[in-house]
C-alpha cells in the first residue's frame, strides 16, 4: 500500500469517465498522487466509480468492489470508497450485503466523499475543474445530465432523475479551456444531446449550442454521442454540414423498427418515421457517418419483429452499430408491465445473428474506403504500428487505423496527417502516409 496515493477506477460510460476526471482533480488539488484505471491498484485510498445501467455492467462493478474488500483484507490498498450509478440505484443493499466498503456515495454527492476525508473542496482548482484522463488531444465534455424519456426498458432516468442541461456559456468557456489545455478533439456527451435547452431556455438549443462551440478557435474536431430520434431537432443538420469541424458521425440509440416493438419499448416514434428521418439526415449531411444501438429480447419480440430488425440494417446500411440484449432492470416500466418473456438463449441468437448481419456490411463499407485518403489523427504509437482515426470514428467504440511503421516515417501522436487507405478488413483500415 502506497501511502498519499488515490487508485481511481472507473466503470460504464464516458458520463461516469467525465465524473471521475472532475474528482480526481480535486485529489490532485489536496496533494495526492493519483492513478487512474491502474494494473496495479496499491492505494492507500480507492474510489470505484460504478455501472448501474443493465445486468451485465451491475455484475462488473459488484465484482470489482468485492475485489477491492479482498485486497483491502490482505493490506494491498488502504480504504475502499464506491460512488457512482450502481449505489445511486441500491445505495441500501450494497451497505447491507459489503459492509467492508469504507463508504458509499451516489452519483452526484461524491464531493462528500472530500469532506469525509477531511479535505476541502476546490473550485476551478489547478486552474481547471477536470484531470483529463484520455490522451491529451481529445476529451469528452457532458453538456446536461438524466433523461426526460419514458424507455420502458431503461433505469437511467431512476438513477440520474429529470434531464438537467448545463448553462451554453459555461460549455462555451469549458470547450475554450479544453482546447487552451491542447484539447483537438471534443466528443459531446449526454444521455440525450437532442433535449439540450428545453428545460432552462424552454426550447431547443443545441443547434445555437454546436455553432457557438465550432467556433472556439484550435477546436479540430467537435463529435456528438448521443441523439434521440423523437423529436429530432432537424435544424442541427445544416449547423453539421456547413461547420467544417463538426464530424460527420452522429450516435443515435434506435433500439428497434417495428412498430409494435417501439410501442411496447415507448420509443414515440414509428417504423416510417425512423425510415424518414434516417433518410433526410444523409440528404443533409452529404458523407455522414451513422452509429447506432440496437436490442433484442425485449419482451414481446417475435421472430417477425426480429425479421423487420434484420432488414432495417440490411437497409439502412450503419457505419456503425452495436447491440446488446433485454435486461430486466427492477423500477422500469417494462419490469411492471411485462413478463421476461425471450429465454435468454433466443435473445443471444438473435444478437449473434444482428451483428453478423452488421459485420457483411461493415466489411464492404470499409472496402469501399480503400484507395481513398482521410484526415486522420494519431492516438498512439504500438510496436508495429502507429493507431490513428477518421472523423468518422470514435475513440474506444469504433474501428482504427493502422499505419505500419515499416513504410511510414514517424508520426506524432496527437497531430492529424493525410492517410491513404491502403486495405481493409471488417473492423480496421490499414493506410500509409499520403504522397
Amino acid at each position: 500500500m502506497r501511502k498519499n496515493q488515490v487508485d481511481v477506477v472507473t466503470l460504464g460510460c464516458s458520463k461516469n469517465l467525465v465524473d471521475s476526471e472532475q474528482l480526481i482533480r480535486q485529489f490532485l488539488a489536496n496533494g495526492y498522487v493519483v492513478h487512474h484505471n491502474s494494473d496495479s491498484v496499491n492505494g492507500e485510498i480507492v474510489v470505484i466509480n460504478t455501472c448501474g445501467f443493465i445486468g451485465d455492467a451491475q455484475e462488473e462493478s459488484i465484482n470489482m468492489i468485492l475485489k477491492m474488500v479482498e485486497a483491502k483484507k490482505v493490506g494491498r490498498i488502504g480504504q475502499v470508497y464506491v460512488m457512482g450509478c450502481l449505489t445511486e440505484r441500491f445505495m441500501d443493499e450494497l451497505r447491507a450485503e459489503i459492509p467492508e466498503v469504507d463508504g458509499y456515495y451516489g452519483k452526484f454527492n461524491w464531493k462528500n466523499l472530500l469532506k469525509d476525508l477531511g479535505k476541502a473542496y476546490h473550485n476551478d482548482p489547478l486552474g481547471g475543474n477536470r484531470s483529463i484522463t484520455t490522451p491529451a488531444h481529445y476529451a469528452y465534455m457532458k453538456i446536461s445530465e438524466g433523461c426526460n424519456r419514458s424507455c420502458s426498458y431503461c433505469a437511467i432516468p431512476i438513477i440520474t432523475g429529470k434531464h438537467k442541461s448545463r448553462p451554453m456559456e459555461e460549455l462555451i468557456a469549458e470547450a475554450e479551456a479544453l482546447v487552451a489545455s491542447g484539447v483537438k478533439e471534443i466528443q459531446l456527451i449526454a444521455q440525450d444531446l437532442t433535449f439540450y435547452g428545453l428545460d432552462i431556455y424552454k426550447q431547443n438549443r443545441l443547434a445555437e449550442l454546436l455553432q457557438h462551440l465550432s467556433d472556439v478557435q484550435g477546436l479540430e474536431w467537435l463529435r456528438l454521442h448521443y441523439a434521440y430520434p423523437a423529436d429530432f431537432p432537424r435544424e442541427i443538420l445544416a449547423v453539421m454540414r456547413e461547420r467544417e469541424n463538426i464530424c460527420s458521425y452522429l450516435d443515435i440509440a434506435l433500439q428497434h423498427i417495428s412498430d409494435p416493438m417501439l410501442r411496447a419499448m415507448r420509443r414515440r416514434v414509428t417504423k416510417a418515421e425512423t425510415y424518414e428521418l434516417l433518410r433526410y439526415m444523409r440528404q443533409e449531411v452529404p458523407g455522414l457517418h451513422l452509429r447506432t444501438t440496437l436490442m433484442t429480447g425485449h419482451p414481446g419480440e417475435t421472430d417477425q419483429d426480429f425479421e423487420e430488425l434484420l432488414q432495417f440494417v440490411r437497409d439502412i446500411r450503419f457505419d456503425r452499430l452495436g447491440a446488446f440484449v433485454y435486461s430486466h432492470e427492477a423500477g422500469t416500466y417494462a419490469h411492471q408491465a411485462y413478463a421476461d418473456d425471450i429465454p435468454l438463449e433466443i435473445k443471444q441468437e438473435r444478437i449473434d445473428r444482428l451483428m453478423s448481419t452488421q459485420e457483411a456490411i461493415a466489411t464492404e463499407l470499409n472496402a469501399a474506403k480503400v484507395g481513398k485518403t482521410f484526415k486522420t489523427i494519431i492516438d498512439r504509437s504500438e510496436e508495429e504500428f502507429f493507431i490513428g482515426r477518421t472523423e468518422y470514428d470514435s475513440p474506444e467504440v469504433d474501428q482504427e487505423v493502422l499505419i505500419s511503421k515499416l513504410d511510414t516515417p514517424q508520426l506524432e501522436v496527437g497531430q492529424f496527417y493525410p492517410i491513404e487507405i491502403t486495405s481493409s478488413d471488417t473492423f480496421d483500415l490499414y493506410g500509409r502516409l499520403a504522397q
